[in-house]
Parts: structure tokens; sequence; C-alpha cells
């Protein structure tokens, strides 16, 4: 393993943290898969919040990020759910890398 490796695996492992930080409930493992949405149930203003403290511990520009594209609204009686594109664990990961997050880094 190169020190790159082990920079990058040592990155992840605080990212981790860090959604563990910030969605205390969920127990099951975290993998580069896991969908923030789907799987960890963070849609809405929730995603909104997370991607803020994410940009702000991790010094990444999130101002070019299309949230709609990835993210529903909060939910209410009316909600009606579109498509939305995935947007994983391993997409924050390569923001982190990238120190931004857009189509670019999240298509790369």
């Amino acid at each position: 393993m190169s020190l790159n490796n082990i920079d990058r695996e040592s990155g992840f492992q605080e990212l981790i943290l860090f959604v563990r930080d910030q969605i205390r409930e969920y127990k099951k493992p975290i993998t580069r898969e896991t969908s923030i949405e789907n799987d960890l149930g963070i849609t809405g203003e929730e995603a909104a919040e997370l991607l803020s403290s994410f940009a702000e511990r991790f010094k990444v520009d999130i101002s070019r990020f299309e949230f709609k594209e990835y993210f529903n609204d909060e939910p209410t009686v009316f909600t009606y759910t579109r498509k939305l594109l995935p947007f994983t664990i391993g997409h924050l990961e390569r923001a982190m890398i990238a120190g931004r997050l857009d189509d670019e880094v999240i298509n790369s």
C-alpha cells in the first residue's frame, strides 16, 4: 500500500466519523457505495445541513453542486418523489480530494 493509499484511507475514515457524528442513529456499516439519501435517509434540509457542515469541515467548495439533482425536498403529505441521480459517501470522498463538489468531480 503506497503512502497515498494510506492517506486516502485515513481521510475516508475521517469522513466516516464525520458522517456518523452527523447521523448518530445509523448503526450499519458505511462504505463508499452508501447512498446518502436512500441508505442513510438524509434528504431535504438535513442533506443541505450535512453538505454545509461537510464543506466547512473539509474545506470543500460546494457552490456549483446541483442539490436538487441529488436530493428530494423535505417530505410532506404532498411530496412528489422524482428520479434522482445517485449520491454516495464515495462522492463526498472525491470532493474531499478535489476540494470541490460539482458534476465533474461526481462523475469522475
